[in-house]
């Protein structure tokens, strides 16, 4: 699914933010990212995204090398990836259901066959009374959750999210986890980066752990 061979990373002169990383997470897997702030969490899912591109080394997803690859090989790969920002990155115009109906509308999929999907998903969450206003009525955390139901919508092969549970109370916390854990039942590989260690324990699975720019898994 995903592998890191010697990646490192350097704006500009300055030092490195990520060396020599060697990685390999195998398909169907779940995975906590943590560190502390400023350690590379979000670089590294930045990079898994392809949207950031290493200094050094490779990077390989779904058995291809795509660290240097075309702009629409880029975005062919991107289509089987969800991936849940920090800032959101919600569209203004659109209501929160056409937001989270956005990936299966891109890929050319008719709206009745996933019109029932978004609703209930949208409910699922807690919007089900926000589906049809738009996002900058919505606060931080119903945002937040918007962001959650777009990224999975699709059952990605790959889920990115960087502090899906930020913005949250602990209760809303533990069903969004409830959510990647059956997404990765169903076969998509999940890495969460978080800095939320009670959410971390409702869930055994191995952490990658970010520190001086180097990763180590544990567990």
């Amino acid at each position: 699914m995903i592998r890191l061979e010697n990646v490192g990373l350097h704006y500009g002169q300055g030092p490195e933010v990520l060396s020599n990383i060697s990685l390999h997470i195998k398909p169907g897997s779940f995975h906590f990212l943590t560190g502390p702030s400023g350690s590379g969490k979000t670089t590294l899912l930045r990079m898994l995204f392809m949207s950031l591109q290493p200094t050094d080394g490779d990077i390989h997803l779904f058995g291809q090398n795509a660290t240097n690859v075309s702009a629409s090989r880029r975005a062919q790969l991107r289509r089987r990836i969800g991936i849940v920002f920090q800032d959101f990155r919600l569209l203004d115009h659109l209501t929160t259901w056409e937001n989270v109906a956005l990936p299966l509308r891109v890929i050319g999929k008719r709206v009745s066959n996933y019109k029932e999907d978004v609703t209930d998903l949208l409910q699922w969450v807690g919007l089900g009374d926000r589906m049809y206003g738009f996002p900058p009525v919505l606060s931080g955390g119903e945002k937040q959750r918007a962001a959650i139901a777009r990224a999975v919508i699709g059952k990605p092969e790959l889920l990115l999210a960087d502090e899906p549970t930020g913005n949250v109370d602990p209760q809303m916390a533990r069903r969004l986890l409830r959510l990647f854990i059956e997404l990765n039942r169903l076969g998509t590989s999940v890495i969460i980066a978080t800095h939320d260690h009670q959410l971390m324990k409702q869930f055994k699975a191995p952490r990658l752990e970010l520190h001086d720019g180097t990763v180590e898994v544990i567990g």
